[in-house]
């Protein structure tokens, strides 16, 4: 069954040694779709390259709130212009980081949060989120635009809060952390997210599932993720990919 990755970084430099070689060896593991989300504008320009120049892989341009000092309006009208291109699909990675201390400060994430939310909602494009140890901001900002929606990518927000968002259209996006012995919130979120409104995501080069973490994460690791969700659930790992893909699909509106 074909494979989605929703959220995979292989304009990350971890990539550069081999990068042709992973990305063209992805159809024939399986892997049917990537989306590479950008973090500034050089890393959305060149997800947006790698999108033109394979036909499995697809792009979001954003700004991610550890990327977002110095941000400017002039960064919205380049952002304008790399969501104009038919493989750019959505606004992305954008959101809130409280967790480094070295972030820009909170009032200015949430400022360069909103203004692309409001493209977003000007554009009628999803969006990725990014949300770490932000919980409450994020949520309080993505109600002032009731319009917008998407994905809140490696959810780790409460039962709670995934109810909200559930109720508000969005999807969650479940990667390696959810098959850590640690990951003790993740059954529960799980266990209310309707199968429709599941995606599954790598973070590659980050977040490798168990039995390979540690190692430099990509798309051919995915089934660890898929097999843990379909344990959960009570269904078939089959069955689990080919609603997680058709899910992304849906997110992204290809095809």
């Amino acid at each position: 069954m074909p494979i989605f990755d929703t959220h995979a970084h292989y304009d990350d430099s971890r990539f550069d040694g081999d990068r042709d070689a992973v990305l063209a060896a992805l159809p024939e593991a399986g892997v049917e779709l990537v989306l590479d989300p950008g973090c500034d504008l050089p890393s959305s320009r060149a997800a947006a390259a790698l999108a033109e120049r394979y036909s499995h892989v697809y792009a979001a341009a954003g700004i991610h709130p550890e990327n977002c000092a110095g941000f400017q309006d002039a960064d919205l009208a380049a952002l304008r212009q790399l969501l104009a291109q038919p493989k750019v699909a959505a606004i992305g990675e954008i959101g809130l980081d409280y967790y480094w201390a070295e972030n820009p400060p909170r009032d200015f994430q949430q400022m360069v949060f909103r203004k692309q939310l409001a493209l977003a909602e000007e554009l009628d494009l999803p969006v990725i989120v990014h949300d770490r140890e932000a919980h409450g901001d994020s949520l309080s900002i993505i109600r002032e635009f009731p319009a917008v929606t998407g994905v809140f990518h490696c959810f780790s927000g409460s039962p709670e809060m995934a109810e909200e968002l559930l109720k508000r259209g969005w999807y969650l996006g479940f990667d390696g952390p959810i098959t850590y012995k640690n990951a003790r919130r993740a059954p529960e979120v799980v266990a209310i997210t309707p199968l429709e409104r599941m995606v599954v995501e790598t973070d590659a080069p980050y977040l490798s599932p168990v039995p390979v973490r540690g190692r430099r994460n990509d798309s051919r690791y995915l089934p660890h993720v898929i097999a843990k969700l379909a344990e959960w659930k009570g269904v078939t790992p089959e069955e689990m990919t080919r609603i997680t893909c058709e899910n992304g699909k849906q997110l992204f509106r290809l095809g």
